[in-house]
């Protein structure tokens, strides 16, 4: 009796693939939280409310993440006001982990 198995090659095709999501799934996950961090660390911090607030959430299967500062004041710390002078937290933490993000997912597609 022969057995034969039809399909070995595209589902070894699928399982690299999948192998591959996975692991940019991971990356993603991995600069999310990186990101988080750096804005919780750039954070002015009078009460510890706005640092506190900084969520992450990912999304889209995984290949989503975002971080975001919940407290309702969070954009006037970030962009100023006409009586405060800005003090930005996530742009600076954003700008810096993009890099790293993209060094990430170059090394992962070599």
């Amino acid at each position: 009796m022969a057995v034969k198995l039809k399909g070995v090659n595209e589902l070894r095709l699928a399982l690299k693939k999948k192998a591959n999501m996975d692991s940019v799934k991971r990356i993603v996950k991995q600069n999310g939280a990186e990101l988080q961090a750096k804005a919780q660390r750039n954070a002015p911090v009078d009460t510890g409310n706005l640092k506190r607030s900084i969520q992450l959430e990912i999304s889209e299967g995984g290949l989503s993440a975002k971080s975001e500062a919940m407290a309702e004041y969070a954009p006037y710390v970030e962009w100023g006001t006409r009586y405060m002078e800005a003090q930005p937290y996530m742009k600076p933490a954003f700008n810096d982990q993009k890099e790293q993000f993209r060094r990430d997912m170059d090394r992962l597609t070599k």
